[in-house]
């Protein structure tokens, strides 16, 4: 068996005489980071991934969300973004809304189970981080109110929705729409045990030229230039008191939003990204660079589904652009990658590249504001067109990675340091075991292993960490790559990913 010096100096003698552009790993002075958002979209609305089909039992719904967790293990990920509230409705017990129609076909039906509960409890013991996606003002897919369930607040409250593109939406012009909106939404914040708050991009519905909204804007828009002014004053309020409720009620969580890639064309507005695509400022009237400047977000997630070269939207000019809005701010950049278009035929050649998202994450490290991605959507994840997803994994996940912390929890308390009691050569590997000290059970464990004692600055990166295990009072980890000679340290990880001290070495004999 080749040493992986050996390795990687064949693979660079090989991409010298081929001209083909080493894989991340393989690169000069590639340091695999110890921190990386990895995280992929489940989405819900119109059963796009899970649940498959409406109508599908409680058990069969169950073994179809452990598959989607198979997945995100199997491709090295560590967080989920789960939609929880596609239109209105809710994948758990709600006091506001009815059950979502996409759980059982009918909206209002009981699913016999509590998916929410069930869903980060199973994501927990996978060690995966799960981020409740909540979808803020769209009410349902299609443009009749008298579908809606009879309970629905918008057949209680006619006057809060507006039809608009053949679908319903909740008017954001009205303050106590908003209100219910953010009720609805803490309502699964509070009773459970997520570990964040996602939005997805869809605020007011695109070019919103004939939503019915005059009646609320001459009643609110005092005082604003213009309709369009005040709508986005409109999405500002949601977004800044979104964040006010979260920290007032779980500053643990994480909040952010996954908006669509462009803020503004350079041509609209010299601040903008030099691109000529539709604007979120002006066709959502969401504001999302000021959101990020103003600090009203733990991360933004922008959407760059876009191939590197492609005009109007190159991905390789807007990854430089968001990176400077997120400079010198607390604001977590995550990129939105578009597995969807990889392969897929009827997508650009550029797409039918098999290296075209790994050339993504390799640009993406030029520029440190970038703290990772995720993926959309799931299913594209699992099937893996034209070896696109397996590609970028083998390239840039060859270790394990701990999610960012937030730089808003990263002055809080650590963790405990744990103790590995032991690690023992055994038949088909080494057997490591953990034991917490502190009184908090950690979440995760990060475990390194190391030819030698470490040294100093050991534990600051992945280059020698190899695996990431479910955290217990006590735990039991094989390596089946240990042997006699390796030396073992762990570190407690807690639910901000915050790290412990290292742990004691333990030497295999």
């Amino acid at each position: 068996m080749p040493s992986r010096r050996t390795l990687l100096k064949g693979l660079a003698l090989a991409a010298a005489a081929s001209a083909v552009p080493l894989p991340a790993f393989a690169q000069p002075g590639y340091v695999p980071p110890l921190r990386q958002m990895r995280g992929m979209w489940i989405a819900s609305v119109v059963n796009i991934n899970w649940p498959s089909k409406p109508g599908l039992s409680a058990e069969q719904q169950k073994a179809e969300y452990l598959a989607w967790l198979d997945v995100a293990v199997q491709r090295k990920l560590n967080s989920v973004f789960v939609q929880i509230r596609p239109t209105a409705d809710a994948f758990w017990p709600s006091p506001y809304e009815p059950w979502s129609q996409y759980l059982t076909g009918e909206q209002g039906k009981d699913p016999g189970y509590d998916p929410l509960k069930f869903a980060v409890e199973e994501t927990h013991k996978r060690g995966l981080a799960f981020h409740a996606w909540f979808n803020p003002y769209r009410v349902s897919m299609q443009a009749d109110p008298a579908q809606l369930h009879p309970d629905h607040p918008g057949r209680k409250h006619p006057d809060w929705i507006v039809a608009y593109g053949g679908k319903l939406y909740y008017n954001p012009g009205m303050p106590e729409v908003r209100k219910f909106c953010q009720d609805a939404m803490m309502d699964a914040v509070l009773r459970y045990d997520i570990d964040g708050l996602h939005f997805d991009d869809y605020f007011y519905p695109t070019n919103t030229t004939d939503f019915d909204d005059a009646e609320e804007f001459a009643k609110y828009g005092a005082g604003f230039p213009d309709l369009a002014a005040w709508r986005r004053n409109n999405v500002d309020l949601m977004v800044q008191e979104m964040q006010q409720r979260v920290l007032e009620a779980k500053p643990e969580i994480a909040w952010g939003i996954s908006p669509s890639g462009i803020w503004r064309n350079k041509a609209s507005d010299p601040l903008g990204s030099d691109t000529n695509g539709g604007q979120s400022y002006d066709n959502l009237h969401a504001d999302t660079r000021g959101w990020v400047k103003k600090g009203w977000l733990d991360y933004i997630a922008p959407q760059l589904y876009w191939y590197i070269g492609q005009p109007p939207a190159d991905y390789s000019k807007l990854v430089p652009w968001w990176a400077d809005v997120a400079a010198g701010t607390e604001t977590l950049l995550w990129i939105g990658q578009a597995a969807y278009k990889a392969g897929d035929p009827a997508q650009a050649p550029e797409w039918q590249q098999p290296d075209e998202l790994s050339r993504h994450l390799t640009l993406n490290r030029d520029h440190p504001e970038i703290s990772g991605d995720i993926w959309y959507n799931a299913n594209d994840v699992k099937v893996d067109r034209i070896g696109s997803i397996s590609t970028a994994v083998a390239d840039h996940y060859q270790r394990p990675a701990l999610a960012p912390v937030l730089p808003r929890l990263a002055r809080g308390k650590a963790p405990s340091r744990p103790v590995v009691a032991y690690a023992l050569h055994r038949h088909g590997g080494v057997e490591v075991r953990m034991v917490a000290t502190g009184r908090e059970e950690p979440f995760l464990y990060a475990v390194f292993r190391f030819d030698r004692p470490a040294g100093p600055g050991a534990f600051d990166d992945a280059r020698n960490l190899v695996a990431i295990v479910p955290g217990d009072r006590q735990v039991r980890w094989v390596d089946p790559d240990g042997r006699r000679g390796h030396h073992y340290y762990a570190l407690a990880v807690d639910r901000a990913n915050r790290t412990s001290k290292p742990s004691n070495g333990f030497r295999v004999i």
